[in-house]
């Protein structure tokens, strides 16, 4: 609240009402905007609420009403004429909240400041609690910077998702869709393969290929379109790929054209590593590294998208917390101020929510250690892909259900995956519904939920994962890479522990870039590094005495 003095809120169920969810709910999100709350209860009379606004004395009379337009009619006049009477209608305002029906007949009153019917969001209320209007139209509404954003709608996490069509043309129009729902606050751009690669370079881009994984942008004018397309409805944030080559070039072009958000750079990947770009693999981490700075030269916020990458070719559970700490140290390291910690649940397919849960947790500890006034932590979370079945009723169950167990870490930013991905890249209708899908969840988890965090085997499990990746990344520092600096941001020292295996998954081949050695399994709901033969759990202190042949 902007106000010296707290504003007060006084709710009530008016006349014969006894339904009060509505009116608990508006006033829950009006303690989380900084309100002080009185709820009267169900059914109260217009005297005896009209009494209370006269001891009270609110700055606000929320009043609720859910049975028939036709009794509702001649109950709001006889509210409003005492009110009126009574001379209590200066000063402070009015609001009411019911079904469609009969909030159409509070319109007709003209009596009242705000009026809720089914169809209104919560984010239409927010916006009103927040002294704004309601489905505001003016982009100054609509913070145009991450965290500015993120501030804004406290308590519920920004809600962000991935777009992208195989034409621009129908990029454009869905980008407008999209915005125009006011579902979601961040869309990622996703770009074609080879806008990614070759953007600033037309003589390698292949025509047979256009459109492969995403957007085929070509032209920085392809961008000022597709911006100009988000520029309606809740005016949300843009972000694009970083690519895989030229990446500095990419982003200042991304900052001009799209007023990027904040930039998704990772260490190890999108290079010979993954077949995804052409750089080597101890350039590529070079690059990134400097790509990170250039962005914190800027104040652009950074996510570091490193873990879940092997978690997606089956990496134990300990090198994913290993390289979330490792990915902010670098951060940090490079001067990141604010730093964007993606946790991708569901990864790899098989793990279970308690084990899940345990992983995500022993991340933030590490993770959040590293926090300063320098060095400010915003968790993000998302579903894994993997996770999704193909039909499509079980993958709403799939995503509503992550999206709960999501909600446990409290996250800053919610990256919603459509339920279709498993079947086709996610039209606008289906980010749409996805989005609905979530953001209920999200009501449901804000009004409070049990606490799995707290769960005896998440917390066992958490304090293996902790005490491993720690060893994990010492043996890294530890690795002799002839450096005088740090060697947690010495590329060569990075990339000798891919090539020697302390960094290692089982869907990496043998090559002179890495080892892929490594085997692992699903055990009890988690993942494993697990003897070949034997399929017995290898502990992290085991499995790099092997590596150093100690």
């Amino acid at each position: 609240m902007n106000s010296e003095r707290m504003k007060k809120i006084l709710g009530a169920s008016l006349g014969e009402c006894a339904h009060v969810a509505g009116t608990t709910a508006f006033l829950n999100l009006a303690k989380q905007q900084g309100y002080k709350t009185i709820f009267l209860g169900p059914a109260i009379p217009i005297n005896s609420l009209v009494n209370a606004i006269k001891r009270e004395n609110p700055d606000i009379v929320a009043v609720s009403y859910r049975l028939t337009p036709a009794t509702a009619k001649p109950l709001l006049k006889r509210f409003i004429n005492t009110i009126k009477k009574a001379n209590l209608h200066k000063g402070r305002k009015y609001i009411f909240g019911g079904t469609e029906p009969v909030a159409d007949i509070a319109k007709q009153l003209k009596f009242f400041n705000a009026i809720f019917g089914g169809k209104d969001s919560t984010d239409d209320v927010i916006a009103f609690l927040q002294g704004r209007k309601p489905k505001s139209e003016l982009e100054a509404d609509y913070p145009q910077r991450l965290v500015e954003r993120i501030e804004k709608r406290k308590p519920f996490p920004i809600i962000r998702h991935h777009f992208g069509l195989p034409t621009v043309e129908a990029t454009i129009k869905g980008v407008r869709e999209i915005a125009e729902a006011r579902v979601l606050d961040i869309i990622s751009l996703g770009s074609d393969q080879d806008a990614q690669e070759n953007f600033f370079h037309p003589e390698r881009q292949d025509e047979s290929r256009r459109g492969a994984g995403g957007v085929p942008v070509r032209t920085e004018d392809d961008f000022w379109a597709i911006y100009s397309a988000s520029r309606c409805g809740n005016y949300p944030l843009m972000r694009c790929y970083a690519g895989t080559d030229d990446l500095i070039k990419l982003a200042e072009m991304y900052v001009k054209t799209i007023n990027l958000c904040f930039g998704a750079i990772p260490i190890f990947w999108f290079n010979v590593l993954d077949n995804r770009g052409p750089m080597a693999l101890e350039e590529s981490i070079r690059v990134h590294q400097e790509t990170i700075r250039w962005h914190a030269e800027r104040d652009i916020p950074v996510e570091v998208n490193e873990p879940h990458q092997w978690s997606l070719r089956g990496a134990p559970d300990q090198i994913y917390v290993a390289t979330a700490y490792l990915s902010a140290y670098i951060a940090k390291k490079l001067s990141v101020k604010d730093y964007i910690a993606q946790y991708m649940f569901n990864t790899p397919a098989g793990v279970s929510f308690k084990m899940d849960l345990a992983k995500m947790l022993a991340c933030i500890d590490l993770v959040e250690e590293l926090q300063n006034e320098d060095f400010i932590v915003h968790r993000e979370t998302r579903a894994g892909l993997l996770s999704y079945p193909v039909d499509v009723d079980m993958a709403k169950g799939q995503l509503a259900s992550s999206v709960m167990l999501q909600m446990a870490l409290k996250p800053q930013i919610l990256h919603v995956v459509a339920y279709c991905e498993a079947d086709h890249a996610a039209f606008p209708s289906d980010i749409i519904e996805s989005c609905k899908i979530a953001r209920k969840v999200v009501e449901n988890a804000i009004y409070g939920m049990p606490d799995m965090t707290v769960d005896p085997e998440v917390l066992k499990r958490k304090e293996e994962l902790k005490k491993g990746a720690k060893l994990l990344i010492e043996a890294i520092r530890n690795l002799d890479s002839d450096t005088s600096g740090d060697p947690l941001l010495d590329p060569k020292n990075l990339a000798n522990a891919v090539r020697m295996g302390f960094l290692d998954a089982p869907e990496l081949t043998p090559t002179e870039n890495s080892k892929g050695a490594i085997v692992t399994s699903i055990i009890d709901g988690a993942c494993y590094a697990v003897n070949p033969e034997t399929e017995e759990i290898i502990s992290e202190e085991e499995r790099l005495d092997t590596l150093q042949g100690t």
